[in-house]
Order: structure tokens, then C-alpha cells, then sequence
């Protein structure tokens, strides 16, 4: 089912369906709350006075062409506007994805530093930094090396570790140095079995495994997944480290486990929400149902609701 769905996720045919078929846009609601800036701000403010924060995402990733990856770039300088402008930049830093600024096009490397310094520029003078997705393995060294260099200027700039990929131990042993700030997720592509683990238990040991690195080094690890028992072994380790409440944080996709995100909370952590908006939504929501398939049962309760 997850590699169904992830090739799904790219055809073209199946897109224009899903983007045109009102049942799936109101399950997408779930997960992507809206299409505009000002959804995001509103989503973002929200979060803040429920005692949450955020990183928002524009949506649309793989911009082929120099005026999509131009559009992208002045979407998150308006974005990072806002968001000083309405004094949330204290709760809300921004993601961006190396394949949206351009890392696709010829010179792409260049091209994408260009626009992540320009990104990463606009958010340091409003308050706030910036984390770099992670993508497909294809992009992995890439996009660490884009990382490494925004932090040249930017030295808060934020990483994406996936523990799927066999390579990310190693990964997390180099950046889990002072001030160094890598959010660990399982990963959401489909990765060849020589490169990534591809059961939910060995992704788990992966996953708890990696995490004990960045827990014992000097950085700041963002806890980026939705698993009770990664979670619940998780705290555990916060105990045995003693870690401060500021040294780490917990991460959680929008409209996944809102509960959860208020019980961490609670009990003195801080959660942070990834906010997804815009109208290129199908890739993001696609990839979604492939981490968790269970999510389907949604769709299909939208479609009978809809008969």
C-alpha cells in the first residue's frame, strides 16, 4: 500500500482527479489547513494560543522552471512578512524544501543556495531562522550540504535527518554539535531496500537509535514523529539525559495527533506543528496516506458522507 500510494503521488492523471473531486479537498482540510497566506498566519496564531508552535511549509515542491522556484522564494519573504509583522515570529520559524528553491534547475545547487540565503536572510531580520527539508535519498547529500552552507551565515538554520536511510547514524553523529538543530523524522519516500530499513520494526530501531546520537550531543534535536512507542521512548530518554525543556522539542505534521501535541505540552515540552498551506497540496496529502494508510479510512468516509 505505501508504494501504491507513493506512485500515486506522482501521476499526473490521478492528480487532476483528486484536485477537481470535492470529497478528497474536504479530508485534505484536515491536513493542510488552507491555501492562503493569510490561512497560514491565522493557523499559526492559533497554535500560539493554544500554547503551540509552528514551522510552515508553502507547498510545491519541484519547481521545474525559474519563475515556479522565483514564485516559492517570494511567497516565504512575504510569509516571514507576515509573520513579523504579527509578532509570531517567537512561536513560528519556517521549512522549505531544496527542490522548491530551485536544486532541479541547471546550476541547481547554486541556485538554491542563492534563494535558501535569501530565505534564511529575510528570517533572521523578523526574529526568526529556518529549517531545510529533507527529500528523496537522490537529493540527501545535496541538501545537507545547502544546510552546511546556509549555517556559514545562519548558523540557527535547521536540518532534516530521515532514520529510514541506513546512512543517517552516521548523519547524526556529524550534526549533533553545539547549536546545530536536526529534526529527526522516520522518512515518508519509498527508498530502495540497499539504501533505507523498510519494516515498521526496523525503522523503529532506527529511528530510537539515531535519536539516542542526537540526545547525547550537543544540539538541539527536534523530535519529529507521531509513533506512541517512539514517543513514550523518547521521554524516556529525556529522563536518563536530563535534557532542560529548551534543549529539545517535540514535532508533529498539522492535523495528525492534536491531542497529543496538548499533552506534551502539558507536561513542559515544547511541540512544535508543521502548517502546510497552499493549492499544491496533492504530493504532500498523497504522502500522507503513505505513512499511514489508516488515513484512507477518511477519504472513505468522505465519499459516503458525499453520496
Amino acid at each position: 500500500m505505501n508504494r501504491l500510494l507513493n506512485a500515486l503521488a506522482k501521476n499526473d492523471r490521478v492528480k487532476e482527479f483528486a484536485l477537481g473531486f470535492p470529497p478528497a479537498r474536504a479530508v485534505v482540510d484536515r491536513f493542510v489547513p488552507g491555501e492562503t497566506t493569510d490561512d497560514a498566519i491565522a493557523t499559526v496564531a492559533r497554535l500560539r494560543d493554544a500554547g503551540l508552535y509552528a514551522t510552515v511549509d508553502h507547498l510545491g515542491e519541484y519547481a521545474d522552471r525559474p519563475e515556479a522556484v522565483e514564485a516559492q522564494v517570494a511567497e516565504y519573504l512575504t510569509l516571514l512578512e507576515r509573520l513579523g509583522a504579527a509578532s509570531l515570529t517567537s512561536h513560528a520559524e519556517v521549512s522549505v524544501k531544496a527542490s522548491a528553491l530551485g536544486l532541479g534547475l541547471p546550476d541547481g545547487e547554486r541556485v538554491a543556495l542563492e534563494n535558501a540565503r535569501r530565505i534564511c536572510a529575510a528570517a533572521d531580520a523578523v526574529g526568526t531562522t529556518v529549517t531545510i527539508d529533507m527529500e528523496d535519498h537522490r537529493d540527501t547529500d545535496a541538501t545537507l550540504r545547502l544546510l552546511a552552507a546556509c549555517r556559514e551565515d545562519f548558523p540557527a538554520t535547521g536540518g532534516v535527518l530521515q532514520a529510514m536511510l541506513h546512512r543517517t547514524p552516521e548523519d547524526c553523529r556529524r550534526l549533533s554539535g553545539p547549536g546545530s538543530r536536526i529534526r529527526l523524522c522516520k522518512g515518508a519516500y519509498d527508498e530502495p531496500a540497499s539504501l533505507a530499513h523498510a519494516t515498521t520494526p526496523a525503522i523503529r530501531q532506527a529511528y530510537l537509535r539515531c535519536l539516542r546520537i542526537l540526545l547525547r550531543g550537543e544540539g538541539h534535536p527536534m523530535i519529529a514523529t507521531h509513533d506512541p512507542v517512539l514517543i513514550e521512548a523518547a521521554l524516556g530518554y529525556l529522563e536518563l539525559v536530563d535534557r532542560p525543556p529548551n534543549a529539545h522539542e517535540f514535532q508533529m505534521l498539522y492535523g495528525v495527533r492534536p491531542a497529543e501535541e496538548r499533552r506534551l505540552a502539558a507536561v513542559g515540552h515544547r511541540v512544535r506543528v508543521y502548517v502546510p498551506y497552499g493549492t499544491d497540496w496533492y504530493g504532500y496529502f498523497m504522502r500522507r496516506l503513505a505513512e499511514k494508510p489508516a488515513n484512507l479510512a477518511l477519504l472513505g468516509r468522505a465519499l459516503v458522507a458525499r453520496r
